[in-house]
């Protein structure tokens, strides 16, 4: 195995600097060339399955992240990267992609903890690892927070074909099954019925995945880190009465294709992670050639959830654009819309409340804020009267301060705040005591 190590937006270098120990074969230029300067959302889940990516596998936040490049790779073999971070590999080639904020691009505290914050995982001590035991950590850590989201939508429940041979005739009769059982006849009928039953493939999946954490002595805690999944985990065991150890490869190959039920829409995103955790053998060992395998996050949409963490302290809206959740209307009314196009004009700034919106930018502002950006945060301002506006990023530099600009015309203010990432914390425990301190002096 070969691994590159590189940070997310990264400019271009040539591209076996970024091996360790600059140690890069033909192959691993060749594995580079198969996936570098291809879009994520033409990487499909069908030819690639051990792939996971955040957000667009698992909720609908936007699909921006699908125009997006793992890294790109020109004609003088130099890469660079774009705000995609996380675990990616193709073959015997591995990809460690952390945060930019990352310690000696090693120790991402940084990365760990948007994730902690945001997944609601715990992380007790940071090791650097290698690419695809990272990927088995984060899945794990990750499976209780999709197991609780699954099972808010109730007990997943499917109809199954059950066999019986009784004298309680409800199905249809089995001719062949009744002549080999019940002859001479005893009374006894064999039928068949399809019944609605919580013991099946899903929730077999999911109880098989339990019970390979079990087994995990260093992770095997996240089932009892809580009362809720310690009562899900009772519910999934309860359920699947008919669990046996050595069927798991049956239940895997039967859980290939994907839930597309309407209504249990969130055990898509279990059915993916319990896929992932159970066939990481496969992944570890790169038994599947020219598939690309590992877990990535779109580091702008990780940012602004992480911020969501925070500003909802302070009655902050994080409305959603692609779940028509939240957001305000662009006319007073709604008929006012038709005048245009037809459509309902609704607006969804990162965050909001009364007099203040504020976008989300995991991009570099020291330089100052882009065109289309400034435009957009005015538009928003106007629409809702606010007289603040501001843009949050993250930065290096504990000594850039915060900037503050007058509009003209109809007044108002816009900031560009940076918030400072820890660079001296010498273990993760420091860098969250350090990070804290950022987070309670966000809001001016």
């Amino acid at each position: 195995m070969s691994l590159l190590q590189i940070t997310d937006n990264h400019d271009w270098k040539d591209y076996k600097s970024f091996f360790t120990d600059n140690v890069a074969t033909d192959e691993d230029l060749l594995n580079l060339q198969k996936i570098a300067d291809v879009r994520i959302k033409d990487l499909s889940f069908e030819n690639n399955p051990n792939l996971l990516v955040f957000p667009r596998d698992f909720s609908h936040y936007g699909d921006k992240i699908g125009d997006d490049k793992i890294l790109s790779l020109n004609h003088r073999k130099e890469i660079s990267t774009s705000s995609i971070m996380g675990f990616v590999g193709i073959n015997d080639t591995q990809i460690d992609i952390k945060s930019r904020f990352a310690k000696n691009d090693e120790e991402d505290y940084f990365l760990h903890y948007m994730l902690q914050k945001v997944f609601s995982i715990n992380f007790f001590d940071i090791k650097h690892s290698s690419c695809t035991e990272s990927i088995f950590d984060f899945l794990i850590y990750m499976f209780p927070y999709f197991l609780k989201k699954a099972l808010t939508q109730g007990l997943f429940k499917k109809y199954q074909k059950y066999e019986y041979n009784d004298s309680n005739l409800k199905g249809n009769i089995n001719i062949n099954r009744h002549i080999t059982q019940n002859i001479p006849f005893r009374g006894n009928i064999s039928y068949s019925t399809r019944e609605h039953s919580y013991d099946n493939e899903m929730t077999q999946l999911i109880r098989h995945t339990i019970e390979f954490i079990k087994t995990k002595n260093n992770s095997s805690f996240i089932l009892n880190n809580d009362k809720e999944t310690k009562e899900y985990v009772a519910q999934i065991t309860m359920a699947t009465s008919s669990y046996n150890h050595r069927e798991r490869n049956k239940i895997i190959n039967k859980n290939l294709r994907l839930i597309q039920h309407p209504y249990y829409l969130e055990y898509t995103a279990l059915q993916k992670i319990c896929l992932q955790i159970l066939r990481h053998e496969t992944i570890k060992f790169g038994k599947e050639k020219d598939k690309v395998y590992g877990i990535l996050f779109d580091g702008a949409w990780l940012w602004e959830e992480y911020l969501n963490t925070i500003l909802e302290k302070y009655g902050f809206k994080h409305p959603k654009n692609r779940e028509s959740y939240g957001g305000f209307r662009m006319f007073e009314k709604p008929e006012e819309d038709k005048l245009l196009d037809n459509n309902s004009r609704r607006l969804y700034p990162d965050f909001y409340k009364d007099d203040f919106i504020i976008d989300a930018k995991y991009k570099h502002l020291e330089n100052g804020v882009g065109r289309e950006d400034l435009y957009q945060l005015v538009t928003y301002m106007y629409c809702k009267k606010a007289k603040n506006g501001a843009y949050v990023y993250p930065c290096k530099n504990k000594d850039i301060k915060c900037f503050e600009h007058q509009l003209s015309g109809y007044g108002g203010h816009i900031s560009v705040i940076p918030f400072y990432i820890p660079q001296s914390a010498e273990c993760y425990e420091q860098f969250k005591e350090k990070i804290f301190e950022f987070e309670d002096n966000i809001m001016l």
